[in-house]
């Protein structure tokens, strides 16, 4: 059965010589698996690999097929095309950063229309904007409203966060409990939308403190997460 579709590329990998497997977070299933056989051998003097960047966003035509791990893609184009985000090294190192997250936390095959309109419009922000040096720190809070473990916000005056049950509390509980500048920071980007994220001025130590501390966040809700293999690289590209 052919079906138009609206994707999101997650990951690819190479499979045989001239193959791809790439997964694709779906505006109509989530999650789908796509085997592209001979899409990396370049037919006069192109190939269609260049559209299966991470996080490109495309519009496909699908073989689909019920009960199959693997599904296949007739066509394919742009829907949107990005202007910086596979061109600047700081927003690329982003884009193998979050799709890496991406990758760790999506894991359904059912549609969330929520989810793919966040991350379609939060990519589009990110690709024309030129201060974003906290983006990553926004998207990945914002995430866990979409994964079930945003921070409740009924009392946020509170001087302790604890990340093990996402409260803000009155007195620390036990060693997951914060309340340093990261709890600062947590406080500032709560509700805050993209454009006003120009206003928070960290150093990079603040920024990779808060990382690590959001990270653990997911480690601690979504227990099968690993901390990024590209953090180290991420770190050294924002130092």
């Amino acid at each position: 059965m052919l079906k138009k579709n609206k994707v999101i590329v997650i990951s690819k990998i190479r499979y045989k010589d001239y193959d791809l497997i790439v997964k694709c977070f779906t505006i109509e299933r989530g999650l789908v698996a796509y085997h592209l056989p001979g899409v990396l051998k370049a037919s006069k003097g192109s190939s269609k690999s260049v559209y299966y960047q991470l996080l490109s966003q495309l519009d496909i035509e699908e073989k689909y097929r019920p009960n199959q791990s693997l599904h296949y893609i007739k066509e394919v184009k742009l829907s949107n095309a990005y202007h910086t985000l596979h061109t600047n090294v700081f927003k690329s190192a982003i884009v193998m950063f979050l799709s890496e997250v991406l990758v760790n936390v999506l894991k359904e095959e059912e549609q969330n229309l929520k989810l793919f309109t966040y991350l379609e419009t939060t990519l589009k922000w990110l690709d024309y904007e030129e201060e974003f040096s906290n983006f990553h720190l926004l998207f990945l809070l914002n995430l866990t409203q979409y994964l079930g473990f945003y921070p409740d916000t009924s009392n946020s005056k509170a001087p302790f966060f604890n990340l093990t049950n996402g409260l803000f509390e009155d007195q620390k509980t036990d060693m997951y409990s914060i309340s340093d500048q990261n709890l600062v920071l947590l406080k500032q980007l709560l509700g805050i939308n993209f454009d006003a994220l120009h206003s928070i001025k960290i150093n990079s130590k603040q920024r990779q403190s808060f990382l690590n501390m959001l990270l653990l966040y997911f480690e601690l809700h979504l227990g099968s997460f690993k901390k990024p293999k590209s953090l180290e690289i991420f770190n050294q590209v924002f130092n």
